[in-house]
């Protein structure tokens, strides 16, 4: 089983191997936004952490905690410049 990294771009064929669903249901969740994505010539790109947070919310979670923890020491350490 391949493992989905956080960083990395997938197409829509990779997403759907990855996951193990059909074109139909890929076309589904990017219409219905649960996966978010960017069109590149033509075709949609994913990034890795989007298909976490679908098969992960807790990973989803954790990563978003970091991200303001990271976010908010950066802001307070940029005030005094």
């Amino acid at each position: 089983m391949a493992e989905i990294k956080s960083n990395e771009v997938y197409t829509t064929a990779e997403a759907q191997e990855l996951l193990k669903v059909s074109n139909s249901t890929i076309k589904r969740l990017l219409k219905q936004g649960l996966i978010r994505a960017n069109k590149v010539g033509g075709q949609y790109r994913i990034l890795g952490h989007e298909l976490l947070a679908l098969v992960s919310p807790e990973f989803d979670k954790g990563a978003t905690t970091a991200y303001r923890r990271i976010k908010k020491t950066i802001q307070q350490r940029t005030r005094d410049w």
